[in-house]
């Protein structure tokens, strides 16, 4: 299943969009930041989240990424598409331009950045050297080449 993240501007899929179920907020992380509407949009079975919740009250750095991630992977997710408005980093990247990142430059702090913490008693390492899928990607780029 596909699952949405809106961010800053995107706070639902509209009319379009076919509510089917809204799986619990609760997660062994805590809540999630809204609920998330699982159904069919334009015949797509997907999940939607509000990343900053109703009326866009979470600020980024209080957003419970570990608890919105759980809970999508925990009723099928496989696949993210996080929609996000954020100021351009080079000159060619005017307002309303698509960017597809294949790299990331992680600038938070103060939050968790694992789900491995070795509280249990367990250490895992995590390739994060290629945090996107191609797939996904070179699907997103193809459909956007086509707009």
């Amino acid at each position: 299943m596909l699952a949405i993240i809106g961010g800053s501007g995107l706070y639902s899929l509209g009319d379009d969009f076919e509510l089917e179920e809204q799986p619990p907020r609760d997660t062994p992380y805590g809540e999630t930041s809204a609920d998330i509407l699982q159904g069919n949009w334009q015949d797509v079975a997907l999940a939607f989240l509000s990343r900053h919740g109703p009326g866009h009250k979470v600020p980024p750095h209080r957003i419970n990424y570990r608890a919105n991630l759980w809970a999508l992977k925990n009723i099928g997710v496989q696949h993210i598409i996080a929609v996000n408005a954020v100021g351009g980093i080079g000159a060619n990247m005017p307002p309303l331009t698509l960017a597809v990142p294949d790299q990331i430059i992680d600038y938070s702090s103060g939050r968790e950045h694992s789900y491995f913490d070795g509280a249990e008693g367990v250490v895992n390492h995590i390739d994060f050297s290629w945090p996107y899928s191609a797939q996904l990607r070179g699907i997103i780029t193809e459909v956007g080449l086509q707009q």
